[in-house]
């Protein structure tokens, strides 16, 4: 069986760094170098450090289709990983790009393009890399409509209701997973929504829509997250809200892992 990282199973007992259970219980944020919490939406580096650190090796090639402020390609930068970002908006994608050329490191290809993951095509590109597949892919789309990141009717954060979300988050699916070499993994960081006073489980949808495309579920990880800019300074309103009536604070995003098998 052919290896998809560089971890030696023998010396197990080394990487007391690396998570192995289903909860993630991050603390802090690493917000050290080119990475910053300052974009409305981005996640945690630790997420893809941990899922490159299991699932891919150095000079792999890694696809993020919701680059956003381009936290995945740092990453994967700082890991000796190449990467593509595809991002919808430009403005976006050239802070993106600024962030990542701060840490160029040699020899590691960073590139962030700007386009629409439900239909870009990625051939040309990976020609001019001499590439034909990517071994990883990385999926953080908005949680719906949670937060409004554009005006762009592209924007998955503006489809109206669930199903039309869903629809175009499938698009995604289909147009960039065609990319992934077989047998090798992709995962979608994803949370819930609360709407219309009941819970819109918004990630366990996501993920159907991976097991409708014949990909195999590999595991379902809970992250914890903190304060958001919603409700920042605001916990003690929230907690009040949430006795006084019949629901619970979103504390947490699911982390999944699919394989892809055709």
């Amino acid at each position: 069986m052919a290896r998809y990282n560089d971890l030696d199973p023998k010396k197990w007992k080394e990487y007391a760094d690396i998570i192995t259970d289903s909860l993630w219980l991050i603390d802090k944020r690493d917000n050290s170098g080119a990475h910053s919490g300052d974009y409305h939406g981005n996640f945690v580096p630790q997420i893809p450090h941990q899922l490159f650190t299991r699932y891919t090796k150095k000079g792999d090639w890694i696809l993020d289709p919701f680059a956003g402020s381009g936290t995945t390609l740092i990453e994967a930068q700082r890991m000796e990983r190449n990467s593509i970002g595809i991002e919808l908006l430009p403005k976006v994608a050239k802070k993106a790009h600024e962030a990542i050329q701060t840490e160029h490191k040699r020899n590691i290809v960073s590139k962030i393009i700007t386009g629409d993951s439900r239909n870009i095509d990625l051939s040309e590109l990976l020609s001019i890399f001499q590439i034909k597949k990517v071994q990883f892919i990385i999926m953080h789309p908005p949680y719906w409509d949670i937060i409004k990141f554009s005006d762009n009717k592209n924007d998955l954060s503006n489809t109206l209701t669930l199903g039309d979300f869903l629809d175009a988050f499938g698009e995604v699916i289909e147009n960039t997973s065609k990319y992934l070499e077989r047998y090798r993994y992709l995962a979608c960081v994803i949370g819930d929504k609360y709407m219309n006073g009941q819970v819109v489980p918004l990630g366990f949808h996501c993920m159907n829509k991976f097991l409708e495309k014949g990909f195999l579920l590999k595991a379902i990880l809970v992250k914890n997250f903190g304060e958001t800019r919603g409700k920042a300074g605001n916990q003690g309103i929230w907690r009040y809200r949430a006795i006084a009536n019949d629901f619970y604070i979103f504390k947490h995003e699911y982390i999944f892992v699919f394989k892809k098998l055709k």
